[in-house]
């Protein structure tokens, strides 16, 4: 993910420069049509605010290659959906992972490790929820926005090289929980990729860049 420093909103909630990705989101999110780009200085980010969004968006000016949020009038998101992603505070770091329901970003699943990788989180979370939604009988897909992830998951096995220590047994447990479940059941749901660079972050997503 870009790690830019400045968020310029033209079209939103409330139109303005934002400091942090957590503050434009929720500028944006939800609001048809949103016009958004990240900047890595202020200096950019003010530039860019008195033009005009069609100047910049799409156009390579910028440090992000983030696009127009129309994530209410995209037709091809499945909004009958969930969508699961993972946040780490440092690689490895405390990690997390959240399925929510794609339509309204409502949390349905939360765990939390003092220790762990992001692309651990993702497979978790991606295991998480084929699970979730096969064993309430949902016929619905499900969105990741990691390819290392679902690559994981369609074979069935988590190679991460992450040391098992006393700090991480918890979270191999975890893994060797999902990779057991994997082999002894049927992947009945649709995995579907989540295209971050047209539709914005997952639903998902912890909102920390």
């Amino acid at each position: 993910m870009a790690k830019n420093k400045f968020y310029v909103v033209w079209v939103g909630a409330k139109p303005g420069i934002y400091s942090s990705w957590a503050e434009c989101q929720l500028q944006i999110k939800g609001f048809p049509a949103a016009k958004y780009k990240g900047f890595a200085t202020r200096a950019e980010a003010e530039a860019a605010y008195k033009g005009r969004p069609v100047d910049f968006i799409n156009s390579g000016k910028g440090s992000a290659n983030t696009t127009r949020n129309s994530f209410n009038s995209k037709s091809n998101i499945i909004q009958n959906s969930i969508a699961v992603d993972a946040a780490c505070s440092g690689n490895p770091g405390v990690m997390e992972y959240q399925g929510v329901y794609t339509k309204d970003s409502r949390q349905l699943f939360h765990q939390k490790f003092p220790l762990g990788t992001n692309n651990i989180g993702e497979f978790l979370a991606l295991v998480h929820g084929i699970s979730y939604l096969q064993k309430n009988n949902l016929n619905l897909p499900i969105y990741s926005d990691s390819q290392i992830a679902i690559g994981w998951v369609l074979k069935k096995h988590c190679k991460s090289k992450l040391e098992e220590t006393a700090r991480t047994k918890a979270l191999f447990d975890m893994v060797r929980r999902a990779e057991a479940w994997l082999k002894a059941n049927e992947i009945k749901v649709k995995i579907l990729k989540w295209d971050t660079k047209n539709w914005g972050e997952i639903p998902a997503d912890f909102g920390r860049k």
